[in-house]
């Protein structure tokens, strides 16, 4: 029997849509497992399936993930509120179907010789809130450029749509498996010189900020915010660790795309 995870918000919609599911595992056709499920079903929108992926990042070689969308606008989630029966019945048929997207792997130096490891789905952001942030940037363990302005954003190929289209950068299918860093209102001038534009890396290639501030450093994951004032180093790069969605219905990349910004196919 399928082990189902639930997931989801406390809107009044997300919370029906739970009950539908809670439902059905009384009928004995699923066990409700959120421990260790097989697939966990997020409901509400973009922000509870990246709670659900942050949540199960211990268990991501195995689970999959299916997103119903209840809210206003879900970037990952296939399901309409008013389509959880259909994904209901594509479940009970499930043959194990899935794709899955690349994570960023965040490592974490700390003043105190403390190492903390982290992953993003979609972008870890460095900033300053307070100031201007200064920011050594290497590419491989060599400098690249000196960065002073308000902070830089590193995103991965579905986060691409995310802070990093705001700040300029390339929309990034998830097949080419490659991370992308933004400039976040760089100083440019005779004295503080940055490339000033947004630079996509290769699945090998790992990038490294040595931040000289001494307060008022934020570093963001997803939708989690840390205070950084005592990190001395931040390592990024694509991780060998994927997350996975079932593909019973799973939208292509950029229909997500067309739907999310442009909408002309509603129009038309």
């Amino acid at each position: 029997m399928m082990k189902v995870g639930l997931y989801y918000n406390q809107s009044e919609k997300s919370q029906k849509v739970a009950e539908e599911f809670l439902n059905v595992c009384c009928h004995k056709e699923f066990e409700r497992d959120d421990e260790n499920p097989d697939v966990v079903i997020t409901i509400g929108g973009d922000g509870t399936l990246l709670g659900a992926v942050h949540h199960y990042k211990s268990q991501l070689d195995h689970i999959r993930f299916a997103a119903i969308h209840t809210g206003h606008l879900g970037f990952y989630t296939d399901w309409r509120d008013f389509q959880a029966g259909e994904l209901i019945e594509s479940l009970k048929h499930d043959q194990g179907e899935s794709v899955s997207y690349p994570l960023l792997d965040v490592t974490l130096e700390k003043a105190d010789g403390t190492i903390e490891n982290h992953i993003a789905l979609n972008e870890a952001t460095l900033r300053k809130v307070n100031g201007t942030l200064v920011c050594e940037v290497l590419i491989n363990g060599e400098l690249f450029e000196n960065f002073r302005g308000d902070g830089v954003c590193v995103a991965t190929p579905t986060g691409s749509t995310g802070v990093n289209k705001s700040l300029g950068g390339a929309i990034v299918h998830p097949r080419a498996e490659v991370m992308q860093m933004t400039e976040m209102a760089s100083i440019n001038n005779r004295v503080y010189r940055t490339l000033s534009s947004p630079m996509i890396f290769a699945p090998e290639e790992v990038l490294t900020l040595l931040p000289h501030s001494e307060n008022g450093m934020v570093l963001s994951m997803d939708h989690l915010t840390y205070d950084a004032n005592d990190i001395v180093k931040v390592h990024l790069h694509i991780s060998t660790q994927r997350v996975s969605f079932v593909r019973y219905r799973h939208t292509h990349f950029w229909d997500r795309v067309e739907n999310s910004f442009i909408g002309a196919r509603e129009i038309d």
